[in-house]
């Protein structure tokens, strides 16, 4: 275009302070040209420094980048705008990331190809400029440029850019300061020189000067702005007000008390959820932090902030570890373990060979009827964990449980109990000693190393795919590669079913875990939203332009078959996400003896004094019609397998059992029972002979009324594994096999001791997934006759071995038999491939390759 131009020679010359009208001028007439400073030709390469308080936007991160962002999003109020791959320039971190301040820097190129828009609301259209932001992001889905997933779904960034936004929920991620780097292809293009009467920029009260060809960066912190063209400016990704990191390190006990009870008044997500009084914890609490002030004692502290922690109900919480009261109250153990079975009875799961509970004559699957004189139902109640605080009831009940049977060493232990088969009542006094072995094997997290790759797949000798899904806040980059792999593995090699088992899955980034569950489905359903504190309002405010949803990933990528998920009360946050992602439209059956751990809620960090690093739960997720989801109750399984002896003392994993029988459409073993309401109700269960017949459907209309909220940040920050796993007397503070980071995410407990949030129940711990040997391939003939036959079958194979319903593969999966287990030969098929033994009430045939007949 040409528009006249007024230099405005004698003013320039003078150098005298133009203002936004000078500069403008009226809208409708001569624009005047912006005022340069440091006038070199204009950028070449920028460099700059990026700093952040919070680590939690370190969780999972794998390859952080630094690009050259097109802001048309944001000039457009469009939160699906995708940034060009054509327009993302790439920099160069030249520091540590993962140890901030870092330096990074990134060359500009001779012409950009970002998105032209027209900013100088002249009404005539021309040509108009590129505006483009420096940003700090992190690339997990495809190549090393930015997708829709990787931007979370588009728009523009609102942190770790050279713009300021409005961090408030309500600011919608308003440009309120920062700098631009814009280009115009030509010196006749216009650009904002100042916000407007509405405080807003790229809207039609913007005062316009026009720009030199070429890049310039636009100072928006200046009033008016300012327009620079040095070749080599710095500048800084700043950290925004909503994740600086709430740091009270400084203050004495008291006044830091003060300061985190503000914060829990304002922001904690949950407050009227849990009936919390801030004001009764206050009068509860802050007395124990003036003593520890009085005293100079960072014990007295300590244990103040623990006790204060664990009155909250919510197991993404947890206090300071406490190692000598740790260590004094579970020293000691009795050589039993204890577990609730579906009649009401606690009975002993576990009895440590020649430990005090042996040697008295406890047998396992002994009723307990007292423990110190005590019901044990009461006994059990008054149980405060080292796992503590819970979101549920089961988790705390399991891990009451599990602590009840600790006790310090120079103590004695009453017992009453009735062994199996027996009327009779016995009283024994038992003496604590230091074993660990009874308290490990009900750990949540018994046989993790720690070693594991995020994603673990194989396949079953069944032919089903099998995968443990460990966590969603390890490196992103290899958790998408490694589900990416299996996917290609599932398709290409035409598996027919596969079971995803979460029981050791802590949670971790909420966005991940929605998107890792989306190559299962087909339409880009909406997964509900999160609310969280909006320091102008006062009060918790919901984005209605921000739903979270599925964006799918290539056709190619996905999976239709049939999915079974097995789950528990170590499946925290994240995980919980996904595991109701799965539950869509019954997408896949949910396998469980109980719901999940029920921790809904996004996680920020904040910093007390004496290195104490804690969590806050602040978003609060809510589905289509504002109801809270997951928090408090988990996510039920849709297929509940019951707690009973036949389940506690199987030598197989009944879960596993239970989700190949689901995916194979057979019938449900060991009494499992199908939940039927919504999946986030709490289960009433049904027997059943088997699971839907039908294929799981996505249909094309999301339920929007069940589907969570799963925040792009609630991550979860995996709890440490078991301290007193592998030594007797618990030594030390526990090393936490995933560091507490990334956006504010609905972390994990990281307590000190494994938190009951992310820990199997003894019996889900999936001990050894069961090795099942299949038949030697049938010949492909019709099968002759079976002939009568006598004698007996003893298993003969290194690992499990099907029995079916028909002597040919395409027979049901009845169960499982093991080596060395020895049957009645009741037939023989003609060909003599299979045999047929006493399995349940109508028998069941097995490979002949497997067995040895006796006469």
């Amino acid at each position: 275009m040409k528009k006249p131009i007024r230099l405005l020679t004698a003013l320039l010359l003078l150098g005298l302070v133009l203002t936004p009208a000078t500069l403008a001028l009226a809208q409708d007439g001569d624009i005047a040209p912006a005022p340069i400073v440091n006038d070199e030709g204009g950028p070449v390469a920028i460099a700059g420094q990026m700093d952040y308080s919070n680590p939690i936007i370190t969780l999972g991160v794998a390859q952080p980048l630094i690009v050259l962002e097109d802001q048309a999003g944001f000039i457009d109020r469009n939160e699906g705008f995708i940034f060009p791959v054509e327009s993302q320039v790439l920099g160069q971190i030249t520091g540590d990331f993962f140890n901030p301040p870092f330096d990074w820097n990134l060359s500009l190129p001779i012409e950009p190809q970002g998105t032209l828009r027209d900013v100088d609301n002249d009404g005539e259209e021309d040509p108009g400029v590129m505006t483009f932001a420096v940003a700090y992001w992190t690339n997990t889905f495809g190549d090393p440029y930015l997708e829709q997933r990787d931007q979370s779904g588009g728009g523009w960034s609102t942190a770790f850019a050279t713009t300021r936004i409005n961090s408030d929920p309500s600011g919608k991620g308003e440009v309120i300061g920062g700098k631009y780097i814009v280009w115009a292809p030509d010196d006749q293009q216009g650009f904002p020189s100042g916000f407007g009467e509405d405080g807003k920029l790229f809207t039609a009260d913007d005062p316009i000067v026009l720009l030199p060809a070429g890049y310039t960066v636009v100072d928006m912190d200046a009033e008016p702005f300012t327009f620079d063209r040095a070749s080599r400016p710095n500048m800084e990704l700043i950290e925004p007000e909503s994740l600086v990191l709430n740091d009270f390190s400084d203050m004495s006990y008291a006044e830091a008390f003060d300061a985190m009870l503000d914060l829990f008044r304002r922001k904690y997500a949950f407050t009227e959820l849990k009936n919390i009084d801030w004001d009764a914890k206050s009068a509860e609490f802050r007395p124990r932090f003036e003593a520890a002030d009085a005293e100079h004692d960072s014990l007295i502290y300590r244990r103040a902030l623990r006790d204060f922690i664990w009155s909250i109900p919510d197991g993404h919480l947890s206090g300071p570890f406490v190692r000598e009261d740790f260590i004094e109250a579970t020293q000691g153990g009795v050589g039993l373990a204890m577990r609730d079975v579906e009649d009401g009875r606690t009975i002993v799961n576990f009895v440590t060979p020649d430990g005090p509970g042996d040697r008295a004559g406890v047998e396992l699957g002994a009723e307990i009827l007292t423990w110190n004189g005590q019901p044990i139902n009461d006994y059990i109640a008054g149980i405060v964990p080292f796992s503590s605080p819970f979101s549920a009831d089961h988790v705390r009940r399991l891990q009451q449980l599990r602590y009840g049977t600790r006790a310090p060493l120079d103590s004695e232990v009453e017992l009453t109990f009735k062994n199996p088969g027996d009327d009779a009542e016995q009283a024994v006094v038992l003496t604590p000693e230091a074993e660990s072995e009874s308290f490990s094997v009900s750990s949540f997290n018994v046989g993790r190393t720690g070693a594991e790759l995020p994603v673990e797949f194989r396949l079953l000798d069944n032919g089903l795919g099998y995968v443990k899904l460990y966590s969603f806040s390890d490196n992103e980059l290899l958790t998408v590669q490694l589900w990416e792999r299996m996917m290609e593995t599932l398709n290409q090699s035409g598996i027919p079913g596969l079971i995803i088992d979460m029981r050791q899955n802590g949670g971790g980034s909420g966005f991940l875990a929605d998107q890792m569950a989306a190559y299962f489905f087909d339409e880009p359903l909406e997964l509900g939203k999160s609310g969280y504190y909006d320091e102008t309002l006062g009060e918790f405010y919901f984005d209605e332009d921000r739903i979270e949803r599925f964006y799918l990933p290539d056709e190619t990528l996905r999976y239709s078959g049939p999915v079974a998920v097995i789950t528990g009360p170590n499946c925290a946050s994240a995980c919980e996400f996904f595991t109701h992602d799965m539950s869509l439209d019954r997408r896949a059956d949910i396998v469980a003896n109980y719901p999940t751990a029920g921790l809904g809620g996004a996680q920020d960090f904040f910093q007390m004094p004496d290195f104490e690093m804690l969590q806050i739960s602040i978003g609060r997720p809510v589905d289509a019609d504002g109801n809270i989801i997951i928090e408090n109750v988990g996510v039920p399984p849709t297929i509940r397998v019951p707690v009973t002896e036949e389940t506690l003392f199987a030598d197989s994993d009944t879960l596993l059992e239970t989700a190949i029988a689901a995916v194979s459409r057979i019938a449900l073993p060991y009494g499992a029972m199908v939940n039927e309401g919504s999946a986030l109700s709490q289960p009433s269960g049904v027997p059943v002979e088997a699971a839907a017949t039908e294929e799981p459907v996505a249909t094309e209309e999301p339920a929007a009324t069940e589907e969570p909220a799963a925040t792009e940040e609630p991550a979860a920050v995996e709890t440490p594994a078991e301290e007193a796993a592998a030594t007797e007397a618990p030594v030390g503070e526990p090393a936490a096999t995933e560091e507490p980071t990334a956006k504010p995410a609905a972390t994990e407990a990281a307590v000190e001791e494994p938190a009951a949030t992310e820990e199997p129940s003894a019996t889900e711990a999936p001990i050894e997934e069961p090795t099942v040997t299949e038949e030697a391939p049938a010949a492909d003939v019709t099968p002759e006759a079976p002939a009568t036959a006598s004698g007996t079958v003893t298993i003969v194979s290194t690992g499990r071995v099907l029995v079916r319903s028909l002597p040919e593969q395409a027979g049901a999966i009845l169960g499982f038999v093991n080596n060395g287990d020895v049957y009645t030969l009741l037939e023989q098929s003609a060909d003599g491939a299979w045999l047929k033994i006493d399995f349940g009430s109508n028998g069941g045939w097995i490979s002949a390759a497997l067995a040895q007949v006796s006469e």
